[in-house]
């Protein structure tokens, strides 16, 4: 590999990050106001594109994760007054996040009716994964079938919000990058190793 090629990854690599971290920073904006427009952010765009175009699965994971960790920090504290690095459910909401990259990471050739795939089953993993923890953890829903269903029911409109934002921030960062990369060649992964 030549260390053109080498530049040329690491700034692809670079700026995919920051988009990340761009897209992260919009979830903060609205802390504090936790009405009929919660869970319209854009983390679960974030882990789909991070799956979809970081060929390093280390940076695919650990950047959106560490993207929501971050944020979440800042929307706890927003919301409850108070440093929170852990919450009830953490481990189930991470575990969903972390199968959106791997859903990503599906995504060959990027095209809206994939992206759209992607952001539906992301959507869906996401419900029933994080609203079972909900439910396991007793303290809103008796721990029945009844109880379970009544969880995941009334999770919808959340979800509803998850998957707006999962399209809107979707298009904006597989669109805006795929614009890039027609601007920029630099950013497609496409490199010529005989170089």
């Amino acid at each position: 590999m030549t260390e053109n090629a080498v530049n040329k990854i690491n700034t692809r690599s670079l700026i995919l990050v920051l988009i990340i971290i761009s897209a992260g920073i919009l979830r903060v904006l609205n802390v504090g106001k936790f009405g009929d427009w919660a869970n319209f952010t854009p983390v679960g765009a974030i882990a789909l594109f991070a799956g979809t175009h970081f060929k390093n699965r280390w940076a695919a994971y650990l950047t959106p994760l560490l993207t929501l960790f971050l944020s979440d920090i800042i929307v706890n504290y927003g919301y409850y007054g108070k440093t929170t690095l852990f919450y009830e459910g953490i481990v189930w909401v991470y575990a969903a996040f972390a199968l959106m990259v791997l859903i990503g990471s599906f995504i060959k050739r990027v095209s809206a009716i994939n992206v759209l795939l992607a952001a539906i089953g992301s959507v869906v993993i996401h419900w029933l994964i994080t609203n079972f923890g909900v439910w396991l953890g007793g303290m809103l829903y008796p721990q029945t079938l009844a109880g379970l269903a009544d969880c995941y029911i009334k999770a919808i409109p959340f979800e509803k919000n998850l998957l707006l934002g999962n399209l809107a921030y979707g298009a904006l960062l597989y669109g805006g990058f795929e614009w890039a990369k027609r601007s920029f060649p630099s950013l497609s992964t496409k490199v010529n190793w005989a170089k």
